[in-house]
């Protein structure tokens, strides 16, 4: 297949910042924001038209400092039995859509896969393949995956998918330049086009660095397969190119290129992009029978934590196990931002294009948001869900975390499966780490394959434990918190 690649110079222009763009919105005849918010200069983003209709906006939203509850139905009823909870999650997967992460494209029902390459790895201990999937209108959507399967124990494998880069093997896509002020912590919607530095594509891989192979892979995850796990990788910038690059017309560069295209009346952001990617991932290893269909794990980092949720919450295939997920994650919007954490207006500020356009308006009004991140965790019950933090973690405040988790229990509670939704702070920043790695096939041991462990995960940061886990990554000395647990549930059975 030829991929669209949005660094051609034929539809960028060169920056420019929006006092000499011209735009049908007036901007001068704005209303001036009564509360902090974004630049009222703003180059705006074309309007992506779905079937999803329209919701309210901010100005037709009360204020709501609480925390919107999981269990009461749009119309105010109280969620008190299984069945009235599965519609209430209809209503939920709606607002998050629309607000949250963009409307994604229903499942395309017809992905194949073709193995291009199989390798033995790690003395024979693990069998590697490189497949191509294809898939989506025409089936002219690609998409390759690797997977590591150990030779020793029996069939079907649990699965870790793991959003990371190009499996060994397979091709290394062109990609977008990054937006012309991208990671600077600025507004990236005052600005189009690029850079004359940014003109050349950057290629995927990482230039300079040695290749990715399935050996260095499968050794620095024996762990992994000692354990008796399946391990599957692909590049999630393979689905949607994580660059805040717009077009001269003001529209971002990703939603010309990789899977949107194909799907032009929907306006998914960035995040469900390769969430949507994941569950593509997950439809063809539920046909492998190498691997446990019943048993697929989604997880990354960073922005691929943000992501890993958000599959986990709309595909009941998954269990999530996202990593240090910051702003737009784990934690509650509504109590994020002390301590430096990451908040939605920061979000907002600098990474607009991996929500939905719904949310941007909310930029200094939160507390008008109709739901928060815990709507997330709620979307994954009964499924186990394990959220693994860092305590020297800056952008990801425990106490948002704590809040999220505190507010999705009630409906795991519900299904009486109140310990099927957990967490686990690893000592370290914003990282991804083989404490990491332990705890989620800890978590997966105990509540996917019944084997007992003796890590709990049950425990939250108090702020004296953050504060002397930042003090010592400082000091570049190791920290030993040991959490405090969870409140019980309120009492009464399942309906």
């Amino acid at each position: 297949m030829k991929f669209p690649h949005a660094g051609q110079p034929s539809r960028l222009l060169p920056i420019v910042a929006i006092a000499t763009m011209s735009f049908s919105m007036n901007i001068a005849a704005q209303t001036p924001n009564t509360v902090a918010g974004p630049d009222p200069r703003e180059i705006p983003v074309p309007p992506v038209k779905t079937a999803m209709g329209t919701l309210p906006g901010v100005n037709n939203l009360p204020v709501r400092p609480e925390l919107p509850d999981v269990m009461t139905m749009n119309d105010g009823t109280k969620v008190t039995t299984v069945a009235q909870w599965k519609k209430r999650r209809e209503e939920i997967k709606r607002i998050l859509e629309y607000y949250a992460v963009g409307q994604m494209p229903p499942p395309p029902g017809n992905v194949q896969g073709r193995e291009i390459h199989s390798e033995m790895v790690l003395n024979g201990k693990v069998k590697y393949r490189l497949v191509k999937l294809t898939f989506g209108p025409e089936r002219k959507l690609e998409l390759y995956i690797g997977i590591f399967t150990p030779t020793e124990g029996k069939a079907p494998f649990p699965a870790i998918i793991s959003q990371s880069s190009e499996p060994p093997g397979g091709p290394v896509l062109p990609r977008s330049p990054q937006g012309p002020n991208q990671g600077r912590g600025e507004d990236v919607l005052m600005m189009v086009g690029t850079t004359a530095s940014a003109e050349t594509p950057r290629m995927g891989g990482g230039q300079g660095r040695p290749p990715i192979t399935a050996e260095s892979i499968a050794t620095s995850r024996a762990d992994l397969f000692n354990r008796g796990y399946a391990l599957v990788t692909y590049n999630d910038n393979d689905c949607a190119e994580d660059t805040t690059l717009r077009e001269a017309d003001g529209s971002f560069t990703f939603r010309h290129t990789r899977f949107y295209p194909a799907y032009p009346g929907y306006d998914w952001g960035i995040l469900a992009g390769w969430a949507w990617g994941a569950s593509r991932v997950a439809d063809y290893l539920v046909t492998d029978p190498s691997i446990d269909k019943t048993k697929l794990i989604i997880t990354g980092a960073s922005r691929a934590g943000k992501s890993s949720m958000v599959a986990a919450a709309f595909d009941n295939r998954l269990m999530g196990a996202p990593v240090v997920t910051g702003g737009g994650g784990i934690g509650a919007y509504r109590f994020a931002g002390p301590d430096h954490s990451e908040t939605l207006d920061i979000m907002e500020k600098k990474y607009p294009n991996w929500f939905s356009p719904h949310l941007h308006e909310f930029w200094g009004q939160r507390e008008k948001l109709p739901f928060d991140e815990h709507w997330f965790l709620a979307l994954c019950a009964p499924r186990p869900f394990i959220a693994l933090e860092g305590d020297a973690d800056t952008i990801s405040l425990p106490d948002a975390v704590e809040h999220s988790i505190h507010a999705a229990l009630p409906v795991y509670e519900l299904y009486g499966a109140k310990n099927l939704l957990g967490v686990h702070y690893s000592h370290h920043g914003h990282a991804f780490t083989n404490e990491d790695w332990t705890a989620m096939m800890d978590f997966a041991d105990k509540n996917l394959r019944g084997l007992p462990v003796t890590l709990t995960f049950d425990h939250f940061l108090t702020q004296e434990q953050r504060s002397a886990a930042l003090a010592a990554a400082a000091a570049n000395a190791p920290a030993r918190p040991s959490g405090r647990p969870m409140p019980a549930p309120d009492p009464g059975p399942p309906q």
